[in-house]
Order: structure tokens, then sequence, then C-alpha cells
């Protein structure tokens, strides 16, 4: 093994060990080292300025000469730039990169409302409504995915320190979330309730149905669904109304709001917060920032504040 497919190994498990998954990069840098290998490259540029791997764009785009006795080409693998191979060794093309929606932002009254629909609704022990009111509490102010509620054991919530331990999440990565005092009391009383209705469970979950098993991600969906109809929430258009994912883009962009207002260092703390999310790295947590007017007045005024501190 060469040194350098050696730091290429090293580099690709150590961002796959962070939650990157660098399939098709990956394969393309692999491709690209292999490249440097056979040829024996000992510089990524010619000494006539151009680069290495220019020399294999050009082959790829030269028409391809079949063997006797062969049927249809196939292009040598290239990194760069090309026609794609074809043959049974062809990679698929890439999918196209998914739009992500724009998150819809909820206002405090939001939340509050559907937290008061959820206490009205109905159940045979009294638990329902006090479940689904927790949980769209918790959602509303830990920044979790709406799934990882729903996957706590009664072991992974430490009430004597407020501490939530969220297992395998996104990435497969897991990750402690510490809640305020309030919202850690606020489940102290909820598991009281849930001891008290349901002395017999039939599952470990912090968060239980009715009737004792744990409540799946289609039944909290589909309640969320009629308490933001009751509520009369829409989003911009019929097929875009507001997800239960959304308190978490509400999370981050609330954090961002606090920080600006006390003077914080945004960019110095944006590490943390993408932490507390559970995100690969902060670029991921930029997408939950999207600009509200108050954030961007409050960006923009600390901008000024900073050109105006610089010298001319």
């Amino acid at each position: 093994m060469t040194v350098l497919r050696q730091l290429l190994d090293e580099y690709l498990a150590t961002r796959r060990a962070l939650g990157v998954r660098l399939e098709r990069d990956g394969m393309q840098l692999q491709s690209f080292v292999a490249f440097i290998e056979l040829h024996h490259a000992r510089h990524i540029y010619h000494r006539d300025g151009t680069a290495v791997g220019d020399k294999v764009t050009r082959r790829a785009a030269l028409p391809a000469r079949p063997a006797p006795g062969q049927g249809a080409p196939v292009r040598s693998p290239c990194p760069c730039r090309g026609p794609a191979p074809r043959g049974p060794a062809a990679r698929p093309a890439a999918r196209p990169a998914a739009t992500r929606p724009v998150p819809y932002t909820y206002s405090d009254f939001e939340v509050d409302e559907l937290i008061r629909r959820a206490r009205a609704l109905s159940g045979t022990t009294g638990l329902r409504p006090r479940i689904y009111a927790a949980l769209l509490a918790l959602l509303a102010v830990a920044g979790m995915r709406a799934t990882e509620p729903l996957r706590l054991d009664r072991s992974d919530v430490n009430l004597d320190q407020g501490v939530l331990t969220v297992r395998k999440s996104k990435f497969g990565k897991s990750r402690h979330v510490p809640v305020h005092p309030s919202t850690n009391q606020a489940l102290a009383d909820y598991a009281a309730l849930r001891d008290r209705l349901c002395p017999h469970p039939l599952s470990r979950s912090f968060f239980l149905a009715e009737r004792g098993s744990r409540i799946a991600y289609g039944t909290l969906h589909g309640t969320f669904a009629r308490l933001r109809k009751q509520a009369g929430l829409r989003g911009q258009s019929d097929a875009r109304a507001p997800r239960l994912h959304d308190l978490c883009h509400r999370f981050a962009v609330s954090t961002l709001l606090r920080w600006y207002r006390e003077g914080i260092d945004v960019e110095r703390r944006l590490p943390a917060l993408a932490t507390y999310l559970g995100h690969a790295d902060v670029n991921s947590t930029y997408w939950y920032c999207t600009a509200v007017p108050e954030l961007l007045r409050l960006a923009s005024r600390r901008a000024e504040h900073a050109a105006g501190s610089l010298p001319s």
C-alpha cells in the first residue's frame, strides 16, 4: 500500500466515523489515487502547468477501441469529467440532488395552541392527551427529530440530571441532550402520571400509548395532522403544510435569535448547536437557520457594527 492510499483510507475512515457517507466522492478519490499509482506520478501538476488528471480526461474523450471479439466498448473509469462509461460495469447515473422544502417557522402562539389542542384529546384512561402534549412540548424546546422521543426507553431519560440519551439516530450517531429544568419537571410529571395510569406497560418506552405499547411514528404523525388542522395552521400552499420536523427548525432559529440578542459570537457557538442537534457537520445546521425577518435584522446590525469598527 502506498503512502497516498494509506492517507486516503485514513481520511475516509475518519470522515465516515463522523457520519459523512462519502459514497460517490470516496469512489472518485480512490479512482484518482489508483490513476496516480498507475502512472507513478509524483506531482499533482506537470512541469507545463497542466494537471495530472488532464491526461485521463483527454483519454476518456477519445473514441474507445474495442478489442477483437468484444462487443460494445467500455471506457476506463475516470474520476474526472467526460463521457459516462458503457457496458455491464457502468455505474448508474447519480440521482439529482433532492430539493429541501422550506421549513415552516412556528410562532410561540402556534406552539401553545398545538399543545392546548393536544391536552383536549380524548382517551380511555386520560393518558393520551398528556402524552401528546408532552411530546409536542419536548420537540419544541429540545430540537429533537420527531422519531427520537418515540425511541426513548425509560433508561434513556435521566430525570435526576435532566439529560436524555438519544441512541443511534441519523448517521448512526448517539448523543446526550440536556434539557431545561422546567422541561425536566414536565417530563417527571408525565412519568408519574404514566406510571399511575399504566402500571403494567408492554414496552420499555418512556412515551407510551394508552394500551402500554410504544407509539408508532405513523400514529404520532396522524394525530399531529389532526391537531394542526384544528389549530388552523397552513403553509404557503396546501401541498406544503407545517411538519413535525419544522419544530426542530424553530428551535435552531430561536437559539440563534437569543444568541444575537445576548451579543454572543454566533459563528463560534454554531458548532455547539450542531452537536446538540446531532448534525454531522455545521453545514447541516446552516439549513435550519433559514433567515426570518428578525434574524436578518439582527445579523445585518451585527455586520454593520463590525464593519464600522474596522479601520478605513
